[in-house]
C-alpha cells in the first residue's frame, strides 16, 4: 500500500497488482508490479511498466514501451517514453525526460530540463543534468560516465577512445570520412566533457 495515503484513497492495478492513487491514472493496458507504487497526479500509459519498488508521483508521465523498476522514482513532471529504462537507484524528476532507448541506472540522477535520449546510458554517481550528447552520421556520442564515452554500444575511456577510435571505427564498417568525423567528436568530448 501506498503509506502517504488512506486505504479508501487507492486501489490495486489490475495489471500486475500493484498500488495505484485514485488521483492517478493508469491504462489497463499498463503494467504495475505488485510492490510499485504510482500517486499523486502521475500518468502511466500505453504498454509502460512499472515494478519492483518504484515508484511513480507528482505529475510524471511514463509511456510507450518504457520501464521504471528496481529502486527507481520518476516524479515532479519528469516524463518517461519511448523504450528507455530507469533503474537501480536512479531519479528522474524536475522537467527531464528520458526516451529513445536510452538508460538510466545505479544511483544517477537526471534533473531540471536534462533531456536523455536515443542510445545514452547514464548510471552510477553520473551527474544530475544530461551529459554531453553529439548525434553523429552513424551513431550517437555520449559522455556517459565520468571520463567515458559510449558510441554506439562502444564504452571506453576517453584515453582509449584517442588510442582505438580508427580502428573500433574500421571494424564497424566507418568510412575514412565517418572515422574522420567521430575522431573530432571525441576530442570535442575529450575536452569539455567531465
Amino acid at each position: 500500500m501506498i503509506t502517504l495515503l488512506k486505504p479508501e484513497e487507492q486501489h490495486q492495478h489490475k495489471n500486475g497488482g500493484g498500488w495505484v492513487a485514485n488521483t492517478a491514472t493508469v491504462a489497463d493496458t499498463a503494467y504495475v508490479g505488485p510492490d510499485a507504487q504510482v500517486y499523486g497526479n502521475a500518468q502511466v500509459y500505453d504498454n509502460a511498466e512499472v515494478y519492483g519498488s518504484a515508484k511513480v508521483f507528482g505529475t510524471a508521465r511514463v509511456s510507450g514501451n518504457a520501464q521504471v523498476y528496481g529502486k527507481a522514482q520518476v516524479f515532479g513532471n519528469a516524463w518517461v517514453y519511448d523504450t528507455a529504462r530507469v533503474s537501480g537507484n536512479a531519479q528522474v524528476f524536475g522537467n527531464a525526460q528520458v526516451f529513445g532507448s536510452a538508460r538510466v541506472y545505479g544511483n544517477a540522477r537526471v534533473s531540471g530540463d536534462a533531456r536523455v535520449s536515443g542510445d545514452a546510458h547514464v548510471y552510477s554517481n553520473a551527474w544530475e543534468t544530461s551529459p554531453l550528447y553529439i548525434q553523429g552520421s552513424k551513431h550517437t556520442l555520449t559522455n556517459c560516465a565520468y571520463g567515458q564515452i559510449a558510441i554506439g554500444c562502444h564504452f571506453h575511456s576517453f584515453s582509449e577512445w584517442k588510442k582505438l577510435y580508427k580502428k573500433i571505427g574500421k571494424e564497424n564498417g566507418y568510412t575514412a570520412e565517418q572515422i574522420k568525423e567521430y575522431g573530432a567528436f571525441i576530442a570535442v568530448i575529450t575536452k569539455v566533457g567531465k
